[in-house]
């Protein structure tokens, strides 16, 4: 059996989707041979079984790449048909939407893996065509269809290995883009509400990773807040880090911090409980994998994270090895590949 995957990057290195060079590598392993089509090609290393052909973001300036990638596109399907007996669709409803009849009437079956609270028409359409959609969570997939499958993360669990380490850089960590959605603001607020209210002067939380141009005002509030409450020794901006050396900061702090609402299973949260690093998280998604109170906000309120914080700094966290088990048990890459191909 042969699969035709289609993402947006491949490149180990990636801070965000650096993840997925590692589930190409377990298809590859579950295939006789992968096609990977993607928007952007930056460094793999990747089975001989896989082949990575680029719609060229890579090489093309803005204005001409998407005009070049549309014809680049249906050259690859079409050219490739044979190669291929099963499509694997990765957070992009719109390769359904232009590729799916093509794959439907030559007897390909088609999957989309979809983690985003966001329904538009594209991924209305893309419902319809697909013979299978595949999602973290029933809170990551928003959109009624009786062909959703969930199947939970795949987290390459041999690389975010449990270790106890008493001595930590860092107080915390929170780890994602600056953005709205990660909610980076309300972090520093409950720094300020700590440092500045209480008195709790040693604290020091690694913010890790970087910020897009169309969030680049979110980043510039963020950093003023910071600025102008003297949290400068309190709030360490790290910037991008790739996808290879993230666990390096979960093992350097005591806990993180994900403020991101509820709406999927953030795989950030996992692969910090897997290193051992317990998580305050916002998303109700996590209630029945971190089981404690003290771990889950009820509300996004400075006040209430503050308290969070503030407990774990004065009581410590002891469960940490079993939820490290846990999500080592249920969450690996190699568990996800072999149910997706069980439904697919």
């Amino acid at each position: 059996m042969n699969l035709l995957i289609i993402t947006q990057k491949i490149d180990k290195h990636d801070d965000v989707l650096g993840f997925f060079h590692q589930w190409v590598i377990e298809f590859a392993k579950n295939y006789e041979k992968v096609t990977v089509i993607c928007l952007y090609e930056g460094e793999h290393n990747l089975p001989n079984n896989v082949k990575v052909l680029s719609l060229g973001k890579d090489e093309l300036s803005a204005i001409s790449y998407k005009l070049r990638a549309f014809f680049r596109f249906y050259k690859y399907i079409w050219k490739n048909r044979n190669e291929y007996d099963r499509v694997f669709v990765h957070m992009n409803p719109i390769y359904v939407v232009l590729g799916g009849l093509f794959w439907r009437l030559r007897g390909n079956r088609l999957a989309l893996w979809y983690t985003h609270k966001n329904i538009d028409l594209k991924l209305r359409i893309a419902e319809k065509i697909t013979n299978v959609i595949f999602s973290a969570s029933k809170e990551s997939f928003l959109l009624r269809s009786k062909k959703l499958k969930i199947v939970g993360h795949g987290i390459d669990v041999d690389k975010y290995q449990y270790k106890n380490v008493e001595q930590r850089k860092y107080t915390a960590v929170c780890v994602g883009r600056i953005s709205p959605i990660k909610n980076q603001k309300l972090l520093v607020e409950a720094v300020d509400v700590l440092v500045n209210e209480k008195g709790v002067r040693d604290l020091k939380v690694a913010l890790v990773g970087g910020f897009s141009d169309f969030d680049n005002g979110y980043y510039k509030s963020v950093k003023d807040f910071v600025d102008n409450k003297g949290l400068e020794n309190n709030i360490i901006f790290i910037g991008s880090v790739p996808n290879n050396f993230i666990h390096l900061y979960y093992y350097e702090s005591g806990f993180s911090i994900n403020l991101a609402p509820t709406g999927g299973l953030d795989k950030v949260v996992l692969e910090s409980l897997l290193c051992g690093t317990p998580a305050i998280a916002l998303n109700k998604t996590f209630v029945n994998i971190l089981r404690d109170d003290k771990l889950i906000l009820k509300n996004d309120d400075k006040n209430e994270l503050a308290d969070k914080i503030f407990s774990i700094l004065k009581e410590g966290y002891n469960n940490k090895k079993e939820l490290s088990d846990f999500v080592r048990e249920n969450y690996s890459v190699v568990n996800l590949i072999k149910k997706i191909k069980t439904h697919f």
